[in-house]
C-alpha cells in the first residue's frame, strides 16, 4: 500500500526532518521518502491545512473488555476508538474475565488484536486473577507477550506482595504499573472530600487515599530498585512526591488522565455519574499542580482511563453508578483544548508518543527514510466536535460527546494500514 502525506509539519525532535514542512512517502508500511516535494501516484494521498505528523501515539491504560463483558467494550470497538483518537499502540488492562494473569490469556488477546491498524500491548496482571494475594505468572507472561504488570483497576493494596512485585520484575528489567488508591481510605466515598463534598452532603474520598499509596509505591520502588509507573495521579502532593523522587534517582515515572487537567470536582454539584471517576476529580489548586507537572516534566506521559460502561451502569443513583470516562477517542482534544496556549508541540508529542515508548520499551518509531511508518497526523489548529452518538467506542459515559474542543486527529498509518477519520 502506498501513502502520500503532503506538507506535513514533522513533529519528531529525533528526527532530522524535525519541524520541517515535508512529504513523506510510505510504501508497505516503509517510509521511503521524505521530501520538500515528492512525486507519486499513491493509493491514499493526505492534503490537509496545517497538518502534522509525529511518532504514533501510546495510550497507557485503556479497558477493551474482552474477554467477559464485552457489552462494554470489545477489542474491535476499543481499536476503532483509539484509531479515531490517533493512537497507533495501547496498553490494555488486565482486568477482563477470565483475568490477564496466565500465558493463554495473553496469547489470546493477541491472536483476537492481529492485523489491526491499531498495535494491542497486554498488561498482565500482577497478582492470580488480580484478587491481590499471590503473584501470578508474570516471566511466562512477558515471554508470551505481556508489556507490564498491575492489577489495573484493583490497585494492589498488600504492601509486601508489591514488593515482591517490584523485587521479581527486576530480573527481566519490568514495570509495573499502579493506580494510586487506598481502598480502605476510600471506601464509601463518591467524590473528592472538600468543600464541594461538603456542601453536597456527599461522602468524600481524602486526598489521603492516593498520596499514601503514591508514598508507599515510592518507596518501596527505591527500596527494591525496581521500576514504577504511577498512572491517574491527581494530586499536588502526588506531583511533588515525584519530582522529588525523581531527583532522587527513584525509578519512578507518572502519567495523568486528560479529564483531570481540565475537571475539578465542581462539576460534581450536577450529581452527574458521568463525572465518577477513580482517582476523584480534586480542586482546583490541584488540576493546576497537574498542569505545572506537565510544564516542567515531572508528569511523563497522558493516559486515557479509557473504561467504557454501558447505559445501565451509569444511568442510577451516584451511589451505585460504575467509574470511569469512555475518551480515548477524545484524549488528545481534551487535553490541547486546555493547554495548548502554554505547551509546545514537542511537549505534546513527548507526552503521547516518546515517553510511553521509552518507559515501556516500544519502538522509537523516529520519522526517517528506511523506518517502519507508525505515524500520527493531526493538526493543533481548528477544533473538532464528537457528536452524541457518535463515538467508535461502545462506552455511553462520555461527558464530552457535544463540545467543540480544540485540535482535530486526521487519522494514524500503522503496521501497513491507515485509517483516516472522516
Amino acid at each position: 500500500m502506498q501513502v502520500l502525506i503532503r506538507k506535513a509539519r514533522v513533529a519528531d525532535p529525533q528526527s532530522p526532518h524535525h519541524d520541517k514542512v515535508m512529504d513523506i512517502l510510505v510504501e508497505d508500511g516503509i517510509i521511503t521518502r521524505i521530501a520538500s516535494s515528492v512525486k507519486a501516484d499513491a493509493a491514499i494521498t493526505v492534503d490537509v491545512p496545517d497538518l502534522c505528523v509525529s511518532p504514533g501515539w501510546v495510550d497507557i491504560l485503556a479497558d477493551y473488555c474482552e474477554p467477559g463483558y464485552e457489552h462494554k467494550e470489545t477489542l474491535q470497538s476499543g481499536m476503532a476508538a483509539a484509531a479515531a483518537g490517533g493512537y497507533t499502540d495501547v496498553l490494555t488492562a488486565p482486568n477482563t474475565q477470565p483475568v490477564m494473569s496466565n500465558q493463554a490469556a495473553i496469547q489470546y488477546l493477541l491472536q483476537r488484536a492481529a492485523g489491526n491498524v491499531v498495535s494491542l500491548h497486554p498488561t498482565g496482571a500482577l497478582s492470580r486473577n488480580a484478587e491481590g494475594k499471590d503473584l501470578a505468572e508474570m516471566l511466562d507472561m512477558r515471554t508470551h507477550g505481556a508489556i507490564a504488570f498491575g492489577d489495573g483497576w484493583k490497585p494492589v493494596q498488600n504492601s509486601t506482595l508489591m514488593m515482591k512485585a517490584l523485587e521479581y520484575v527486576t530480573a527481566f528489567n519490568g514495570v509495573l504499573i499502579q493506580v494510586p488508591v487506598d481502598n480502605a481510605l476510600a471506601a464509601g466515598g463518591l467524590m473528592n472530600e472538600g468543600p464541594v463534598s461538603v456542601t453536597l452532603g456527599m461522602a468524600g474520598i481524602p486526598e489521603l487515599a492516593e498520596t499514601l499509596m503514591v508514598y508507599r509505591d515510592v518507596e518501596l520502588a527505591r527500596y527494591t530498585g525496581s521500576r514504577l509507573h504511577i498512572s491517574g495521579i491527581t494530586t499536588a502532593a502526588s506531583v511533588d512526591m515525584i519530582r522529588k523522587a525523581k531527583a532522587d534517582g527513584v525509578s519512578v515515572t507518572c502519567s495523568v488522565t486528560p479529564y483531570h487537567l481540565v475537571l475539578t470536582d465542581e462539576v460534581m454539584r450536577g450529581y452527574d455519574s458521568m463525572y465518577k471517576v477513580s482517582p476523584p476529580l480534586r480542586g482546583e489548586s490541584d488540576r493546576k499542580a497537574l498542569v505545572a507537572g506537565i510544564k516542567d516534566g515531572t508528569i511523563d506521559c497522558i493516559a486515557s482511563h479509557h473504561r467504557p460502561q454501558e447505559w445501565d451502569a451509569k444511568q442510577k443513583e451516584l451511589e451505585y453508578a460504575a467509574e470511569g470516562m469512555a475518551v480515548q477517542e477524545l484524549t488528545f482534544n481534551i487535553m490541547w483544548d486546555k493547554l495548548k496556549k502554554s505547551l509546545s508541540t514537542e511537549r505534546l508529542v513527548e507526552l503521547m508518543s516518546t515517553r510511553p515508548r521509552a518507559i515501556f520499551g516500544l519502538s522509537e518509531s523516529v520519522i526517517n527514510k528506511g523506518n517502519a511508518a507508525s505515524l500520527t497526523l493531526f493538526t493543533t489548529t481548528g477544533s473538532h466536535t464528537l457528536a452524541k452518538g457518535t463515538g467508535r467506542s461502545k462506552g455511553v459515559n462520555n461527558p464530552f460527546e457535544g463540545m467543540p474542543l480544540a485540535g482535530k486527529v486526521i487519522g494514524i498509518v500503522n503496521n501497513n494500514k491507515v485509517h483516516l477519520n472522516k
